[in-house]
C-alpha cells in the first residue's frame, strides 16, 4: 500500500542571486526589495539620509528546492516496511535492518521502519553509515528515557520521519538527560539528529524537551506537514544550518529561542523559512533566531510572548503574517558587531518587509535595525511601549525606506478590528489587534499629509468596508521618522545592553563584509 501527500506548494519563481555565498546551490526566489511610489527614504539614527542599498543582498528567499528535502518525502510502503514493535522487556522485530538490545533498539540500515508501542524508559538509535534514506513511521509511539535521547540519529545518509495517518506520538526526556550536554555533538535534545531531517505526515508528535531541547538537528531540519506540540526547558526546535516550515500546526513553548538556526560558518550562516502552516510560539527569549536570516513567504507566525521577537542578520517578509509580543524588540536586525547602545551601521544588515500583515507590540524598539530597513509593502502595525530617547517604534541605524504611517492617539484593545479610510470610504488599512496598545501603522496606500477616519469594531466586521465598524476619531499620515532622529517617534531612556557577542556571519544572500565572524 503506497502513502503519499499532497504535492507542496511551489509559490515562488525561480531566480538565482549571483551575490548567494551560502551553499544553498542557486537560490530561487522571487524580487522581494522593489518600493512603491508612496515610500519615502528617511533619516537613520546616526543623521544619514540615503536611499536603501540592497545592492548586497539577494534579492530573493530560498524555497524547499534549497534544502535536502524532496515533496515525495514522505511516500512510503508498508509492504517493504520493517516492522518495530515497542513494549517494555519485550520488543520485537521483524524484518532487517533493526535489532533489540533490552529496551534499546538499534537500526543500522537505510529502509522504511514501521514502530509502533511504547517504551517507559528506553530509546530508538539510528546508526547506519550506508547510502540511502532511513525513514521511521511513527504510529503510535510513546518512549521516553530517563537517561538520554528518546530518538537519537547518530549516522544516516539522510532521515524522514512520517507521522502515520491519524497517529499520536510522544517523546520526552527528563532533567537528568543533560549530564552529557556539554560534550561535542551529545544529543541534546529529545529529538535529535546529527543528519539532516525532514518530519511529516497526517499525524501528531509531543515533545517534551525537560533537559535541554525539544527538537534539534545539526544539519538541516524541514517540517513538511503534522501537527506539533513542543515544550522545552531550552530552545524548542532548531535546524542548524537551516529550519524550514513547509506547512503543518505547530505550537512552541520554550524557555530559550522558540526557533533557532545557530550555524556561525560565514559561508553557511543559519536561516530560518516559514513557507506555510501555522506557528504559535510562546519563548523566554527570542520566538525565532537565527544566525543568517529569518525569511516569512507564506502562512502564520505568531509569537504571544518573547524577550525579542524576530531576531537575525537579514529579516525578510513578503507575505503571510506575523504577530509579535515582546518585551524588548520586537523585529530586531542585526549581525550583533555594535556594542550596547552605538548606533554605528552594521553592514549587510537589512529587515525589509515587502508584503503580508504583520503586528509589533514592543517593550522597546517595535523595528529596530542596526543596519537598513525598508517597508515597502504589506500592513505592519508597530506599538513601542518605550517613550523617549533612542528607543521607539522605528530605530533604525542606516537608510530607512517607508511607506506613509499613521500615528494612532487612542488606544485599541486585542482583538478589536481597527480600519483607517480615506475620504471616499476606501478602507486603506485594516487590521485586528492581537494586543493592547497604541500603535503606529504602516501601509503603502498611506500618503503623508492625508487625513483618515479611524473605524473600530468586532474582529469578524468586513474587511473591506466600514460595516459594523464605529467612528472613533481620524489620524493624519506622515512620512515615517526613526527613534532618536527629528520627529522621531521617541523611545526609553537608556537601550538595553547590546548583543551576546558577534553573529556567525552574513544571512543567504548578504555579501560578506571584512571582520564578520566565521
Amino acid at each position: 500500500m503506497n502513502h503519499t501527500t499532497a504535492p507542496l506548494r511551489r509559490r515562488i519563481a525561480a531566480a538565482a542571486s549571483t551575490l548567494l555565498l551560502v551553499s544553498l546551490g542557486a537560490c530561487s526566489g522571487t524580487d522581494a526589495t522593489s518600493g512603491t511610489d508612496s515610500a519615502t527614504t528617511v533619516s537613520g539614527s546616526t543623521g544619514t539620509t540615503a536611499t536603501v542599498d540592497t545592492s548586497s543582498v539577494a534579492s530573493g528567499v530560498p524555497t524547499l528546492d534549497d534544502t535536502h528535502a524532496d515533496d515525495n518525502d514522505l511516500e512510503w510502503d508498508a509492504a517493504d516496511a520493517t516492522v518495530v514493535s515497542l513494549e517494555d522487556g519485550a520488543s520485537t522485530v521483524d524484518g532487517s535492518g533493526a535489532d533489540v538490545d533490552g529496551d534499546v533498539v538499534s537500526i543500522t540500515a537505510p529502509g522504511t521502519y514501521l514502530l509502533s508501542g511504547t517504551l517507559t524508559d528506553g530509546q530508538v538509535v539510528v546508526d547506519s553509515d550506508a547510502d540511502g534514506k532511513v525513514v521511521l513511521v511513527l504510529d503510535g509511539v510513546e518512549v521516553t528515557s530517563a537517561s538520554s535521547s528518546p530518538l537519537v540519529i547518530t549516522a544516516a545518509d539522510e532521515a524522514v520521519i512520517v507521522l502515520a495517518d491519524g497517529s499520536d506520538n510522544t517523546l520526552s526526556d527528563a532533567a537528568a538527560s543533560a549530564a552529557d550536554d556539554e560534550e561535542e555533538d551529545a544529543p541534546n535534545a529529545t529529538l535529535f539528529s546529527m543528519a539532516d531531517l525532514t518530519i511529516g505526515g497526517e499525524g501528531a508528535l509531543t515533545v517534551h524537551g525537560l533537559s535541554n531541547d525539544a527538537i534539534t538537528s545539526k544539519d538541516g531540519l524541514v517540517i513538511l506537514s503534522g501537527d506539533f506540540t513542543v515544550d522545552a526547558v531550552d530552545d524548542g526546535i532548531r535546524g542548524k544550518d537551516y529550519l524550514v516550515v513547509e506547512d503543518g500546526t505547530i505550537e512552541v513553548d520554550a524557555g530559550g529561542d522558540g526557533l533557532t538556526s545557530d550555524n556561525e560558518d560565514a559561508d553557511e550562516p543559519g536561516w530560518i523559512l516559514l513557507d506555510g502552516g501555522s506557528v504559535t510560539v510562546t519563548a523566554g527569549s527570542d520566538g525565532a533566531d537565527a544566525v543568517g536570516a529569518v525569511y516569512v513567504v507564506d502562512g502564520e507566525l505568531d509569537v504571544p510572548a518573547s524577550e525579542e521577537g524576530l531576531e537575525a542578520m537579514l529579516i525578510r517578509i513578503t507575505g503571510g503574517s506575523v504577530s509579535v509580543t515582546a518585551s524588548d524588540d520586537g523585529l530586531n536586525a542585526t549581525a550583533g558587531t555594535a556594542d550596547g547602545g552605538a548606533e554605528q551601521v552594521e553592514d549587510g544588515v537589512l529587515l525589509d518587509i515587502t508584503g503580508g500583515a504583520v503586528q509589533v507590540w514592543a517593550g522597546s524598539d517595535g523595528i529596530d535595525s542596526n543596519g537598513q530597513a525598508s517597508i515597502t509593502g504589506g500592513t505592519v502595525v508597530v506599538s513601542s511601549a518605550a517613550a523617549m530617547g533612542g528607543n521607539g517604534v522605528f530605530d533604525v541605524n542606516g537608510a530607512f525606506e517607508s511607506s506613509g504611517v499613521a500615528a494612532l492617539t487612542g488606544a485599541v484593545s486585542a482583538g478589536e478590528r481597527v480600519s483607517l479610510v480615506d475620504d471616499s470610504g476606501a478602507v486603506v488599512a485594516t487590521f485586528v489587534a492581537t494586543a493592547d496598545g497604541t500603535p503606529t501603522v504602516a501601509a503603502v496606500d498611506l500618503v503623508s499629509g492625508t487625513a483618515y477616519d479611524v473605524w473600530t469594531g468586532a474582529a469578524d466586521a468586513d474587511a473591506d468596508s466600514t460595516d459594523g465598524l464605529t467612528q472613533v476619531g481620524s489620524v493624519t499620515a506622515s512620512d515615517a521618522s526613526v527613534a532618536g532622529g527629528p520627529g522621531g517617534f521617541g523611545g526609553g531612556p537608556g537601550g538595553p545592553g547590546g548583543p551576546g557577542g558577534e553573529r556567525g556571519g552574513p544571512p543567504p544572500g548578504v555579501e560578506a563584509s571584512e571582520g564578520t565572524q566565521s
